[in-house]
């Protein structure tokens, strides 16, 4: 069977102290790997991702700890369905919390518009608030493999808040040319 390759790690790191393990945890996690269970994830296999992860063996090395990797691909098309479907779901999480922060983008822009609160200093804020989500969904969409479902409407609700601040930017602008 010819399927999708990817990069299975296996770790085991001593239990103290705590940080290291935590570190190689949200090393692998920004890397986008799933994982199948304690010390055992997956990446797609990839030039970046085979430097990245022989990186992580010297540190894991380091901590005293072990590792293997391994060349993998699934046993079937059904097996590889539910790797993807682990990708996919992981995605959809981050999506989910970015969605939330869209909300609360939302709300915090409504709040200054129904106060009539149309200053410079909270357009500047607002338009940070709005580069964060930019690079908060840019960092999700690098590591969306797969095409999480959720892709689409975190893109839709990023247009969303650009288009609030939009509205709210020409508020602003107005009440200032209002006030000569």
């Amino acid at each position: 069977m010819q399927g999708i390759t990817w990069l299975l790690l296996t770790y085991r790191i001593p239990p103290e102290p705590a940080a290291r393990r935590i570190a190689v945890w949200r090393r692998l996690k920004a890397m986008g790997a799933v994982y199948l269970q304690n010390g055992v994830c997956l990446l797609p296999r990839t030039d970046d991702h085979v430097r990245r992860l022989k990186m992580l063996e010297n540190e894991i090395a380091g901590a005293k700890g072990e590792s293997v990797i391994l060349q993998t691909v699934a046993l079937d098309p059904a097996q590889e369905a539910k790797v993807i479907a682990r990708f996919r779901a992981d995605r959809d999480e981050a999506y989910a919390e970015f969605l939330d922060k869209c909300d609360d983008f939302e709300r915090e822009v409504a709040k200054e518009i129904a106060a009539s609160h149309y200053t410079y200093a909270e357009l500047e804020e607002n338009d940070a608030d709005l580069g964060k989500l930019r690079d908060w969904l840019a960092r999700i969409e690098r590591l969306d493999f797969y095409g999480a479902p959720r892709a689409g409407e975190a893109r839709a609700r990023l247009a969303a808040c650009e288009a609030v601040l939009d509205d709210y930017a020409r508020r602003v602008f107005d009440a200032h040319d209002e006030n000569r």
